[in-house]
This record gives structure tokens, sequence and C-alpha cells, in this order.
């Protein structure tokens, strides 16, 4: 089935497991030599229609048209949630994809909807195929195992459920990979610097994971990469007064790395979230802080060396 076009639509938010096998199975049906195209909706539909009820982001645009590409997607088109394309009927939608892609086949899942109010169904994309010209494709869901034996769906929706609850593991299960947080490097309250461990204060871009202290590995400016304790809450230890106004932090200690060759603040950092470690906690002190983080780091080193990503490095 060579020189073949084929589409899937979706968020694609996440990339997730289910996310990959739509794209591979959109590449086996167009062929080595034929064309796959991934349009995705992006910022999610919900931003417009009812911006309460938005999801919180997993994958910035430019992560998502990495990881399609790196399925086996020749280009991610975004398509903006603007009042025209969202007043589509399932059928004007179709029509408008089959005239600017001339698809030969669509590959979707089998609770794929589409056009206004969500109208049209995989039914729909079958009987607009047969009109329009294209086949139509419907992969086995893709259902994966947890770490408690529980079987689930691989969605955006239970990835952030995980993502948010710390369980970095299980959310590893429904991607395919570690969980890729990105930010941009901000002033801080510089206390890490006070108690003896750097740390880069990130305004982070996507969904950050629940509170607690992360095994991770980040991704410097230079490219290079380097095991991680990410830190997510509200310092309890000196912000003791919890409720309205306590913000939530993300900051991360890179372990060996004293900032050389990237600007104090202002530059971007992405940190690949391998595993929780423990709780937000109080401390007494200072000092009492400081021999936990000490622990901490020794924690971190240990999980990131365990790390899928690392063992595939080593290999």
């Amino acid at each position: 089935m060579s020189g073949e076009t084929a589409i899937t639509i979706g968020n694609f938010d996440g990339v997730h497991a289910g996310h990959a096998r739509l794209i591979e199975r959109a590449r086996e049906l167009a062929g080595p030599a034929g064309r796959v195209v991934a349009l995705a909706f992006y910022p999610h539909p919900l931003t417009k229609l009812a911006p309460e009820r938005a999801p919180a982001v997993l994958t910035p645009l430019a992560e998502k048209t990495r990881l399609a590409r790196e399925l086996g997607a020749d280009e991610l088109r975004a398509l903006a949630p603007e009042d025209a394309l969202l007043s589509r009927t399932p059928e004007e939608f179709l029509r408008a994809v089959a005239l600017e892609h001339g698809p030969t086949w669509i590959v979707e899942g089998e609770d794929f909807r589409f056009g206004a109010r969500r109208a049209g169904d995989v039914v729909t994309l079958r009987r607009l195929g047969a009109e329009l010209g294209f086949r139509v494709d419907v992969p086995a869901t893709v259902e994966v195992e947890l770490g408690d034996q529980s079987v689930v769906r691989a969605s955006s929706t239970i990835a952030r459920w995980l993502i948010a609850h710390g369980r970095m593991r299980d959310a590893r299960r429904v991607l395919g990979r570690s969980y890729r947080l990105f930010g941009t490097v901000g002033r801080g309250a510089q206390r890490g610097r006070e108690l003896g461990f750097r740390t880069a204060n990130l305004l982070a871009e996507n969904l950050a994971p629940g509170e607690g202290v992360y095994a991770a590995t980040a991704i410097l400016p230079d490219g290079s990469t380097r095991a991680t304790a990410l830190s997510v809450g509200t310092n309890p230890t000196f912000n003791r007064s919890f409720g309205a106004g306590v913000a939530v932090s993300v900051e991360a200690h890179v372990l060996d790395w004293d900032g050389a060759g990237a600007p104090e603040y202002g530059y971007e950092l992405a940190i690949d979230v391998h595993e929780w470690i423990r709780e937000q906690r109080t401390y007494s002190d200072p000092a009492a802080l400081v021999d936990q983080i000490a622990r901490d780091v020794e924690r971190v080193r240990e999980a990131c060396a365990r790390a899928p990503e690392a063992q595939e490095a080593a290999a």
C-alpha cells in the first residue's frame, strides 16, 4: 500500500500508548512511501468552549510534534480551536479534511468524536468515508496494567490523574516513557543556596506532578542530562500558614551541577520525572531539612540509575 495518505485526528495530549498505536497503524497503512499526518487540536477545544473545564496540558506543541514524528508521522498539524472550525458539522469538517489532505485512510479510536457538539462518531466516519473516498481503520483499544494490577485504557485523562497523584511509574506505563516537565527557570526565594543545595525554580509550562519529592533527570541547555531531585510543594518548613496565598513551587536540584554553561535565570529546562521519593514534610529547623535533602539526593541517585531510560542508555 505504498504512496497512500493516512490521517489520524485528535488532541494527542500526552502522546500516550493509545496515540502511539494510532500513529503506528497509520504508518503501516500508508506504507514506507506514503504520508502520515496527525491533525491535533491545540490548545484543547475546551479552552474555547468551556475554559473552566479545560484540562491541564501534558504535552506542549513542540514536544507533541517531536513525539509524533518519532512514532512515524511525517507531520503534526495543529488545529486551532476557532469558532469557524468548532461550529462545523461532522460532514463539513470531514469534507474540509478530505479536500485539503486527500486521505486514503483515516485511523481513529473507537471512542472518536468530531464535529460541532461532538455529533460525529466512528459510524459517521465510515459513512462519510464511503462517500468521500477514504477507508477507516479502528485499531483495538490499548489497555495498560498498572503497578496495583488494575487495568486501564490508555488515555490523557488517566495520565493526568496519575501524574497529579504522584504515580509516576504508572504514568510511564500509560505514556510509554517518563513524563517530561517543561518550563523556564525563574528567580525563587533562593533558600536552596542558603541550605547548600542550589535549586532551579521552574515556571512549569505543563502539568506538574502532585506535591512530593521525585527522582528525575534534567535535560540541560547544552543537551547533557543529570540526575535531579525535584520538589513540588509549598515549602512547608518555611511556609507554615497553609491555605490561600501559599503557592506551589517546582524546584529542581540538579546533582553535581553548578549552573555552568547556563544563565542564572530565563533559560528553558526539561525534566523527565521517574518516580516518587517521599511526601513533603515540615522540619523543626533548617538543619533537619538539610539532613533530609542529603538523604533524598542519595535515593535520587539510586532511582535514576535504575530508571528505564538509564538502563536503555547503558545497554
